[in-house]
């Protein structure tokens, strides 16, 4: 038997970012002339990493070139983790921590996910999530630890001066629900 190639498992890269509990994670992907593969999620591969998630739902959204969707969260008990993904073209994906005990309370962190580079960002429950799209049909593709209720569901304003988030667009495309969302001086973080 000759064996040509030989592959080695390396485990995932984790990152932690300027913000207790959020992190990037680059998967390993293997490339060869065919295309690609890689797990996006294993339960034991993950747990292994001291990342215990338990998700209960997946969702996936699909945007032009310059959306921004954000930022939405959910009150306790609805509260929710995600990790998301970019599943085709890009995005700058953006967490603003609600934890009022956190020293950094209102301060946000973001990480550019794309359909290239598979990169996925956890981000735990007491943070606001929002993206904006960087290219033409972006896929977006999130696994949540809590299911969707309407009733728990809360968002600040995406362009809120005290928080001032670097979207890195000049004309977005906002939802009339975003455009109408509380400053966040003005709201009660529930976490």
């Amino acid at each position: 038997m000759l064996i040509t190639n030989v592959l080695i498992y390396n485990p995932m890269e984790i990152i932690k970012t300027g913000i207790e509990g959020v992190l990037i994670i680059k998967p390993d992907v293997f490339r060869d002339e065919r295309g690609y593969f890689f797990e996006s999620y294993n339960k034991e591969k993950f747990h292994a990493a001291g990342l215990d998630m338990n998700f209960v739902q997946d969702n996936e959204s699909r945007s032009r070139k310059g959306v921004i969707r954000g930022l939405h969260y959910q009150a306790p008990p609805f509260a929710q983790g995600k990790l998301v993904r970019v599943m085709n073209g890009a995005a700058i994906d953006v967490a603003v921590d609600l934890r009022k005990s956190s020293k950094t309370f209102g301060k946000w962190t973001s990480a550019t996910l794309s359909g290239e580079n598979k990169w996925m960002f956890w981000i735990p429950e007491g943070f606001a999530h929002g993206f904006v799209t960087q290219e033409e049909d972006t896929v977006f593709f999130y696994k949540c630890t809590n299911f969707y209720n309407r009733e728990s569901e809360r968002s600040i304003r995406w362009d809120d001066p005290d928080l001032a988030v670097d979207w890195g667009v000049t004309v977005p495309v906002i939802s009339g629900k975003d455009e109408k969302a509380p400053f966040f001086r003005g709201i009660v973080s529930p976490f």
